[in-house]
């Protein structure tokens, strides 16, 4: 087989599956576009307008009074959520593979079983545990730290979004943890090897070695979390509190609301969630690229 032909039939082979999901894709954004523009069923004229965005981006409406926190909301908490679990993800498999060592097979399972969680069954363990009314703070209270379990602090369900962000970095360490080791295994200790020959410190061997070893599998799995995170509405709904709310919560509540025109409005910031996704992706990729 000649190596001019190898991208074709790579491509001939890949059709099938591409097409289903392209199929699906473009049918769900040109239906997502079109209810966000007015194309309500029975929602009255059917006539197409960009009410919908205005209603939300500019003018003193409910609706933009409410996105606009949602909006910063939503990036602060997708933010601090990739950035910790990057930043975690990095030092755990350091000190996984420290001198050459492999990681376990209970360190392995460890991590495995964490990602075997749905993330909704960890959020209801989280705020069983670290609710004011949960285990910890009446562990607190029985040992005599506190004089009511309701001075524990606030770690779920708080106006910064804490327990959303805890939950997201327990859950996302360890995936970005076997994406990193699985970077390190295929590049073997020979680097770090020569550099701790050469008098680096840890610190210097991770930061001028494994850092750029890692930095385009470890780029690729942060876009991947903050974009689900963006997105995610379960954890938010469940650890969140009532304002401000991430911006997946808010359009939910939109679009299920009874009133059939606040539907575009709920439609409009699903599709801006994801053109907001595209382009924070985007320019990471262009900013480790360069």
């Amino acid at each position: 087989m000649s190596s001019g032909r190898a991208p074709f039939l790579i491509w001939v082979a890949l059709a099938p599956a591409l097409t289903v999901i392209g199929l699906l894709v473009g049918v769900s954004l040109v239906y997502g576009v079109a209810q966000s523009l007015g194309a309500v069923p029975g929602g009255g004229e059917g006539r197409l307008s960009l009410d919908a965005y205005r209603s939300l981006l500019v003018g003193p409406t409910p609706a933009a009074r409410e996105f606009w926190p949602a909006l910063g909301f939503s990036l602060w908490v997708s933010g601090a959520s990739t950035a910790l679990s990057a930043l975690g993800a990095l030092l755990v498999a350091a000190a996984l593979t420290a001198r050459q060592r492999q990681p376990t097979g209970a360190t392995l399972l460890v991590l495995n079983l964490n990602l075997a969680f749905p993330h909704l069954v960890w959020a209801v363990a989280l705020s069983l545990l670290l609710a004011q009314s949960g285990l910890l703070a009446r562990i607190a209270f029985a040992l005599g730290l506190i004089d009511a379990p309701a001075q524990f602090p606030v770690l779920v369900r708080d106006r910064y979004g804490f327990g959303i962000i805890m939950h997201y970095v327990s859950k996302e360490i360890p995936f970005l943890v076997l994406i990193v080791l699985a970077i390190l295994r295929t590049q073997g200790g020979q680097y770090d090897l020569v550099a701790e020959n050469l008098g680096a410190s840890p610190w210097q061997r991770l930061r001028y070695v494994t850092l750029p070893l890692v930095l385009p599998g470890l780029a690729a799995g942060a876009a991947l979390v903050f974009a689900f995170v963006l997105g995610a509405y379960e954890v938010p709904a469940l650890l969140g509190v009532r304002y401000p709310r991430m911006l997946a919560v808010l359009a939910l509540e939109f679009f299920v609301n009874p009133d059939l025109n606040r539907r575009a409005e709920g439609m409009a910031i699903s599709l801006l969630i994801s053109v907001l996704t595209v382009m924070v992706v985007g320019l990471g990729r262009v900013r480790w690229s360069a």
